[in-house]
């Protein structure tokens, strides 16, 4: 009998374990792809949303990431066109990336 039990209270910690999150989930995909700024919110555009992530996944691998407001747009230029290099990536993916960190 108490080998039942257990098993039974073990397979409801495993289902329950397992449960999914899909409301979390549903939740957060429902809502735009926004970047809030101290004027008004910008909805960033496929490309923008590219740079963004262009940006995040491959500058982080190396240092912290700046504040894309800590720089201006002719400040990032030198910024970008150095690290291109350094992170080996194409001109375009550069592009993506200053258009995303240059926009106000």
């Amino acid at each position: 009998m108490k080998y039942k039990i257990a098993a039974l209270a073990l397979a409801a910690v495993i289902i329950y374990s397992c449960k999914s999150s899909s409301t979390a989930t549903a939740t957060t995909e429902a809502k735009p792809n926004v970047v809030a700024t101290t004027a008004s919110p910008t909805v960033l555009t496929p490309e923008l949303m590219e740079g963004k992530s262009l940006y995040e996944n491959n500058c982080a691998k190396c240092h912290r990431l700046y504040d894309t407001k800590e720089f201006s747009a002719e400040d990032w230029k030198p910024i970008v066109a150095r690290m291109q290099k350094k992170a080996h990536l194409d001109d375009i993916a550069g592009q993506k990336i200053y258009n995303y960190v240059s926009m106000k």
